[in-house]
């Protein structure tokens, strides 16, 4: 990781920063170890990268923890999935408050055990009031889903007649996205994938209308601080033009 002040040399630090935290399986799987192995080391990787963004001044840092497509794994790995959570804050959560971390979420809460809601909704109260980098985890989430689910909340809302098919714009599609709390930092600056695929799988279509991607060779459990800063280095060069010139 870089000092305090090798840091300031950096002029343009992204506000939101997006992770596809990819490779788990296949960690797991080159060194002879159960998927479960690979997604457990992955842990060690988000404290990583949470703990670099935020020392970067990143905004919001959002991590597609679990797709609603995820749903279709073995139900072995799916139960070990929903149980992450509770085992990660459980450890990491002292971290967070020391560093002035807000946790959050974007995704649905349907068909997730109630233990793991409970959880993470522990974690939201005690983290609220915390104004730092907000660690906004994808959990149980699916961009078509949440468009889906803005679409059938406006048509509702129209039905009421609490809204004009007229007032229906971008913004407005915006502030009914699960991402809408994120205030001024919803959009995505740079969206990062690890393990060498590249593609979206579901993730953040409207928010990553004009971010930046990395995709990045590492397994997931292999990033680490070094990884996160060499992609923010190369992020400088980028040329964000938003459809101008």
């Amino acid at each position: 990781m870089k000092t305090d002040k090798e840091a300031k040399a950096l002029q343009v630090i992204p506000n939101h920063v997006a992770v596809i935290m990819d490779g788990n399986g296949r960690w797991a799987k080159q060194r002879g170890l159960v998927r479960t192995e690979g997604h457990r080391e992955g842990l060690e990787a988000v404290k990583r990268v949470t703990k670099a963004a935020n020392k970067w001044g990143v905004k919001v840092l959002t991590l597609y923890a679990f797709s609603t497509e995820n749903w279709k794994r073995p139900p072995q790995e799916i139960k070990y999935l929903m149980n992450l959570p509770i085992a990660f804050f459980d450890k990491f959560m002292p971290e967070l408050m020391e560093n002035n971390i807000k946790v959050m979420t974007s995704g649905t809460e349907e068909g997730v055990p109630g233990r793991t809601i409970k959880t993470v909704q522990k974690v939201i109260d005690q983290t609220k009031d915390n104004d730092g980098m907000v660690l906004n985890l994808a959990f149980n989430y699916g961009s078509r889903e949440e468009i889906t689910r803005a679409v059938r909340l406006i048509g509702q809302d129209i039905l009421d007649h609490k809204l004009e098919p007229k007032q229906v714009d971008d913004k407005l599609i915006a502030s009914y996205l699960y991402t809408n709390p994120l205030g001024q930092y919803a959009d995505v600056d740079l969206m990062i994938r690890t393990s060498g695929e590249e593609r979206l799988s579901n993730f953040l279509l409207w928010q990553n209308a004009y971010s930046e991607f990395y995709f990045s060779p590492l397994y997931w459990p292999d990033f680490n601080e070094e990884a996160f800063d060499e992609i923010l280095e190369e992020y400088q060069g980028r040329n964000r033009r938003f459809g101008g010139l």
